[in-house]
Order: C-alpha cells, then structure tokens, then sequence
C-alpha cells in the first residue's frame, strides 16, 4: 500500500507544544554534555600525557573502554544501573521525576569526554615543545605552562574537530529515546503517534536532523579556514 503524504497537521502550534520542547532538550543536553565532557576530556589527556604510569594507565583505560562500547548500551547501563535513589538525592523528587533526563547528562559526558580527550591529546601535542621550554626557562611551573601557553594554543588548533564532535554529539542524542527522555526525535515521534502518521514523521524528523547538522557543519568549515588563516 502506497504511503500518501499529508502534513497538514503539523501546524505551528503543534510544532511548538510538541517537537520545539524535544529540541530544546536536545541542545541542552548537547551543551552540557560537551561542556563536561571537554572538562573531564581535558584531565585526560593530562593525565595520559603525565609522566605518571597509574595516570597514564587509568587514562588509557578509560578510553579505550568507553570508545569500544556502543553508545546505547553506555546510555542503556546508566539507566537502568544506576538507582533511583542517587537522581534523588541530587534533585529530590524533580531527579527522580527526570530520571531519563538526568541519566542521559551523566552518560553523554562521561562517554564524550573519551573522545574529547583524544582531541585534546591531539592539540596539546601540536604545540611546539620549544613553547614550553621557553616557558620552563622564564620560570613557569608545569601548570602555568599548560595554562597559559598550551591549553589556549590546543584549543584554538583543535576547536573546530571540537565543534564537529559536538555535531555529532547532537546527532546520537537521539538515541535517549531509548530510555524515554523526550528529545528532538521523540517530539516528531510523539506527533506521529497523536495523528497516526508515525511512518510519516520520519521524514520531516530527518530532514530536521539534516538541517541543523550541514548548517553547523558549514559553520565549522568557515571557522576552519579563519583559524587556517590565523596560523
């Protein structure tokens, strides 16, 4: 049986009472998630540049745990693992009412911060190393050396794979719908389901998820070439 096209429901109001709140969600998640998991990323790729062995093996573990295991089964662990009682005890009845929510920003950045770590490794070691002897020679301690030589240099050099990572980040935020939390996709799924047109939602859901990730994608490709110009 041939599916016939209708999209006359989608009208502003449903678009704005059902899939611009998965939206929202989706960037929120997307921001928080990148803004930990650069933070956690970056301790990592110290720790397995530190000259100490348990730093580099913890370090090294770490990732290439998290970077051999799907996504969904990471978000799936979280879930369904971690108890109840530790989403009250951060949020009391509202952690235990977002469970999925909460689950989905814990698991997002523990699990980017894997491969945010591998970029920041990246970028540390473009930095020329005469950098940072000139630093040692002026009288710079290690930390002062990374922050204010290093790290500023790294990201610059490695910001738009950061932003690219973050792209696809946004993308695999559809996957917490396997866990219920209500993001971009389940709001096209939701409307589907009021109408019955779930086949139907597809396409629009897809062609949304297009947008937004070639747009941004642009953007980074322009932000490259200023930041090529810059060198």
């Amino acid at each position: 049986m041939a599916l016939t096209l209708d999209y006359s429901f989608l009208t502003p109001d449903v678009v704005r009472n059902n899939i611009v709140p998965g939206l929202i969600y989706s960037l929120e998640l997307t921001f928080v998630a990148m803004a930990i998991g650069v933070f956690i990323g970056t301790l990592v790729a110290l720790m397995r540049l530190s000259s100490v062995k348990a730093f580099q093996r913890f370090a090294t573990v770490y990732v290439d745990a998290l970077r051999s295991i799907p996504l969904l089964m990471v978000i799936l662990w979280f879930y369904l693992l971690i108890p109840p009682g530790f989403y009250a005890a951060i949020a009391g009845q509202f952690g235990l009412d977002h469970r999925a929510e909460f689950s989905a920003v814990i698991t997002f950045s523990i699990f980017e911060a894997a491969y945010y770590s591998e970029i920041m490794r990246a970028g540390i070691q473009s930095v020329s190393r005469g950098q940072v002897n000139a630093g040692y020679a002026m009288g710079m301690t290690y930390a002062q050396c990374m922050k204010l030589i290093v790290l500023p240099q790294a990201f610059r050099n490695m910001l738009p794979v950061l932003l690219t990572q973050t792209i696809v980040l946004f993308q695999d935020t559809s996957l917490v719908y396997a866990i219920g939390a209500y993001d971009f996709l389940k709001g096209f799924l939701t409307v589907g389901q009021i109408y019955n047109r779930p086949a139907e939602m597809l396409l629009p859901a897809a062609a949304s998820y297009f947008i937004l990730c070639f747009g941004l994608s642009m953007l980074v490709r322009r932000l490259q070439a200023k930041i090529q110009i810059i060198r």
